[in-house]
């Protein structure tokens, strides 16, 4: 690989915010700026704060939200059906 061409690749710290789960993969994202954390191996990384991983995600975790949907819908066929003269 040509020097100076690719991104840095380091470790970093992904932590669900919705579930305070995290984990330690490498990444080429910019982390200058970014606060750290330490790691169960007691290093300081860089953290990327996201809001759903999958620990969280209602695919991953079968945990599904129930939207109602039928409701919305009769909603909406009363706001806008043209009324019969």
């Amino acid at each position: 690989m040509k020097p100076g061409v690719h991104p840095d690749y380091r470790p970093v710290i992904f932590l669900d915010t919705s579930t305070n789960h995290g984990f330690l993969t490498r990444s080429a994202i910019d982390t200058k700026g970014r606060e750290t954390m330490k790691w169960e191996d007691g290093r300081e990384y860089p953290v990327v704060k996201v809001e759903v991983s999958s620990e969280s995600h209602s695919y991953y975790t079968g945990k599904q939200k129930i939207v109602d949907t039928a409701g919305r819908v009769e909603k909406f066929k009363r706001r806008y059906t043209k009324k019969a003269k």
